[in-house]
């Protein structure tokens, strides 16, 4: 029976990740072609990302919480912890921008692609793990 536990454990994460993935290519593609044009215009990289940063944040929350994990535990708890989880993925962002393009001189296109990457593996272990996650149920095995 443990067997069988983990087979759907393990199939519904790998669903979970695909979910995820489908919708942070969609959400993220958009928010970074308005990054470019934004930049482009002469808007400074770190200020772009902090507002886009803040919409994305704000339209991923539904499209994580019904669609990637079919989440029905509370909205408030799941909302805090969302943005727990976000403002941790914020800074490491503005950390990337900072250590690789102000200090190392990367260009701020590349760096940023890169930063999405990096903030999306570390967003989807914290949904998974903390957000997202029923904290009402027992822990003792029984179920």
């Amino acid at each position: 029976m443990d067997d069988l536990s983990f087979v759907v454990k393990n199939r519904r994460s790998i669903t979970q990740l695909f979910r995820y993935a489908l919708v942070g290519i969609v959400s993220n593609f958009a928010g970074y072609m308005v990054y470019l044009l934004i930049t482009y215009f002469g808007a400074t990289p770190k200020i772009t990302m902090t507002l886009l940063y803040g919409v994305g944040a704000a339209v991923g929350f539904w499209g994580n919480r019904k669609l990637t994990f079919a989440h029905n535990g509370s909205l408030v708890g799941a909302g805090v912890r969302y943005v727990m989880a976000h403002c941790l993925g914020y800074f490491i962002n503005l950390a990337i921008l900072v250590v690789l393009v102000d200090k190392l001189g990367y260009a701020h296109q590349l760096v940023q692609a890169i930063a999405i990457l990096v903030v999306a593996v570390f967003l989807f272990l914290a949904f998974k793990f903390f957000v997202f996650t029923d904290f009402n149920v027992s822990n003792t095995g029984e179920q």
